[in-house]
């Protein structure tokens, strides 16, 4: 289950940063982000984070999971308080995909830390 949590967290963030790296200018334009540079900067930062998930889930320990978990959590603490409170400003279908997304992540997060591995304490005792 924890590979799980690592694989689906580093799927949505993969697609989602290089949809940002790529987004062309007259989407930009479309869906109001500007300056364009910004959205790039921040497609690179998604997009390396999904593929250190990815790269993490090959050999999960107590750190890795804790940066999954505070990843997923901040990432859902940064989009859902704007979402509830210009949720009617939003396209109905973007503010229903912005709440998926949050519970999505919130309920990987819960995943990776029920099964989190055991932490290894110096001279074998757990």
């Amino acid at each position: 289950m924890l590979r799980a949590a690592f694989w689906l967290t580093a799927l949505l963030f993969i697609p989602i940063g290089l949809f940002l790296y790529f987004l062309p200018p007259s989407v930009a334009g479309l869906v109001g982000v500007s300056p364009l540079w910004l959205a790039r900067f921040s497609g690179g930062l998604l997009l390396a984070w999904g593929a250190y998930q990815l790269a993490a889930s090959f050999a999960p320990d107590p750190v890795k999971v804790g940066g999954l978990v505070g990843g997923n959590l901040l990432s859902v603490a940064a989009l859902l308080p704007p979402t509830l409170r210009e949720g009617s400003l939003l396209a109905p279908s973007l503010r229903s995909a912005l709440l998926g997304l949050c519970a999505v992540l919130t309920a990987l997060a819960v995943a990776a830390t029920l099964a989190a591995p055991p932490r290894a304490f110096p001279g074998g005792r757990a």
